[in-house]
């Protein structure tokens, strides 16, 4: 009888210690080298401008405005 329930308590305990011994470690290290990022970036850009037709008349040759 008190073979069994030192089974008992020791299966619990056995695996209580072969998870923490097994639990998984992460380390996070800052590089000790500066970091060097080459870029090649190519900017294109439209310009698109809408002139409401009264506007277009004001500004055309025709209106002596230039």
């Amino acid at each position: 009888m008190i073979m069994r329930g030192f089974l008992v308590c020791s299966v619990p305990l056995g695996s209580m210690l072969l998870l923490v011994a097994c639990t998984p470690r992460v380390e996070l290290a800052a590089s000790k080298e500066p970091i060097t990022i080459n870029l090649n970036v190519k900017i294109d850009h439209e310009i698109r401008i809408k002139v409401e037709k009264d506007l277009e008349g004001v500004l055309s040759k025709e209106s002596g405005l230039f």
